[in-house]
């Protein structure tokens, strides 16, 4: 791992650690001899309350753990995609944090590089904290969904999608 050898220093470079929708998808078909990736769902069974929430945690841990282990992927995407009557979104920092936790308590943190794919984040700080917790990108998919949905609506004029877009990430 310390030794200077072209397999140790492979890295996707992002322009931003905010990533936009087009973006994301480039990472998560990102397939190829030394980025491979997965795309893990966090989402619980609300109706279970705190239990269901932390068996789901649980359930994501083992989930990456079994990966690692299996050298299946280096980049997993926590996508909160998916909610429904029966699934309820974990709290993304929550996830990230918790996950982040894990993997260094394990020992396995710095083969995993964490994305986050969520509806929650829209603000400055939002952002931060999930990078801080250990994300290496966040898409926050909703944020743009909104932007689309407001110029479509008028309430934006003389923008558009893609301009708005990056104004919002700038």
């Amino acid at each position: 791992l310390l030794e200077s050898r072209p397999e140790n220093c492979r890295q996707i470079k992002l322009k931003t650690p905010i990533l936009t929708n087009e973006e994301l998808e480039k990472i998560r078909h990102l397939n190829r001899l030394y980025f491979r990736t997965v795309t893990l769902p966090i989402l619980f069974h609300p109706e279970e309350d705190g239990s269901g929430l932390e068996r789901a945690l649980d359930q994501l841990f083992e989930q990456v753990d079994q990966i690692i282990a299996n050298d299946e992927a280096n980049i997993i995407i926590l996508s909160d995609r998916g909610i429904d009557r029966e699934h309820a979104p974990i709290p993304a920092l929550l996830a990230v944090a918790g996950l982040h936790h894990h993997l260094i308590r394990k020992g396995t943190r710095t083969h995993i590089g964490l994305v986050v794919e969520s509806g929650e984040p829209r603000e400055v700080h939002h952002f931060a904290m999930l990078i801080a917790y250990g994300a290496v990108a966040v898409n926050p998919y909703l944020a743009f969904a909104s932007i689309e949905d407001m110029i479509n609506q008028g309430l934006l004029s003389g923008i558009d999608y893609r301009e708005a877009a990056n104004k919002y990430v700038k």
